[in-house]
């Protein structure tokens, strides 16, 4: 740490007699540092923690041997404004970049030593009070993940289409395709024994091909339904959409929320559509959150593909239309919304999504530049 050790304090801070055991103590990790040793040996040889002995060299090389006396204060720490809060957890959520510090994300330390600093406004709060209101927060260390930019330059008139199709008493419906589904023991999760959980094979054979699943989702009736299908295609999808069709027969508009799948905007099906009154609202380009279908898809997944092991294609379209069966006549059970809900939520965590007409909430930055403001 390269420490200038006066000379004249060896003797009087050896003897125990004149002063106490933590001055003591500090004392030697600052001689030991002095004499060249590591953080690692220091902390062994004063049986203290590394971080203690850290602390202790920063501090002496800020203010000098008055780091020898703790300075202990007695009480309980200061309490935070509900401000301050909101100033320490939107500064733990942006980059550190963007604040000007030379690193990609913030460890405990460094949000800590960065708040005591921060330009008008000091925030004096230790590591593990620090830890433990971001967790009370719902700030967590997580793992990056990525997404695409929709790079459709009609993608906000795409998007205000879509929400204004979506509400009641307005007949929308969504479409899309799940899938594909193969024929291969699947992993998941279900109740068993301890010690003794359910097992599939490890090894199967790729000799039955893959399906699709056309889903169509009504809004008004919360009703799900659907087929699967060998491959996408223009004249499956027009299927599915003629089934829409079917499915309200008074002939009244309606629209149908679906990708920007090439098979979906086939002429044949622009055709059918402008002339059975079914209006088309295509998502934007990498933007296939926007379909609310997707939500519905989550339950889909985990309560028959999840966990299983079927047979062939027809055990498992079987098994697809008796779940669809259920869930319609369920469609309020506490376990078909709670699974949708993480559906959804996992959907549009990775990125800050506008749905529902609701706006976009308020970038970090944004409200630490306000305040400074």
């Amino acid at each position: 740490m390269g420490l200038l050790w006066p000379a004249h304090l060896d003797q009087q801070i050896v003897r125990r007699g004149s002063t106490g055991s933590v001055r003591y103590r500090r004392a030697m990790m600052l001689l030991a540092s002095a004499g060249g040793n590591r953080v690692p040996v220091i902390a062994q040889l004063v049986q203290a923690d590394e971080d203690t002995v850290r602390d202790v060299i920063h501090r002496f090389n800020e203010i000098g041997l008055a780091c020898l006396d703790p300075r202990w204060a007695g009480g309980r720490p200061c309490l935070l404004s509900p401000d301050d809060e909101d100033f320490v957890v939107a500064t733990a959520t942006i980059r550190p970049t963007k604040l000007g510090q030379p690193f990609t994300r913030w460890s405990i330390r460094k949000l800590a030593a960065y708040l005591r600093k921060v330009h008008g406004r000091v925030i004096r709060i230790g590591r593990e009070a620090l830890r433990c209101l971001l967790v009370r927060r719902g700030v967590t260390f997580q793992r990056t993940k990525t997404w695409k930019e929709s790079p459709d330059p009609d993608r906000d008139a795409k998007l205000d289409r879509i929400e204004h199709a979506g509400p009641v008493p307005r007949p929308g419906v969504r479409f899309d395709e799940f899938g594909p589904l193969g024929i291969r023991p699947t992993a998941g999760s279900c109740w068993a024994s301890a010690g003794h959980p359910e097992r599939h094979p490890a090894t199967y054979h790729r000799t039955h091909g893959v399906r699709y699943f056309h889903g169509c989702y009504s809004i008004g009736d919360d009703t799900l339904w659907g087929v699967n299908r060998r491959k996408k295609s223009a004249a499956n999808t027009l299927a599915a959409l003629r089934s829409i069709r079917a499915a309200r027969p008074d002939g009244a508009p309606i629209y149908v929320i679906l990708d920007n799948l090439s098979a979906h905007k086939g002429e044949q099906i622009r055709r059918w559509a402008r002339k059975d009154r079914v209006e088309l609202c295509f998502t934007p380009t990498y933007a296939s959150w926007a379909n609310p279908i997707e939500a519905r898809f989550g339950p889909l997944r985990q309560f028959t593909v999840a966990n299983s092991h079927h047979r062939n294609h027809n055990v498992q379209t079987r098994a697809l239309h008796d779940y669809l069966r259920w869930r319609n006549k369920n469609a309020r059970h506490p376990v078909v919304l709670a699974a949708q809900r993480r559906e959804r939520a996992r959907i549009r965590s990775e990125k800050g999504i506008r749905w529902g007409g609701h706006p976009l909430r308020a970038e970090p930055l944004q409200i630490l530049r306000s305040r400074a403001a």
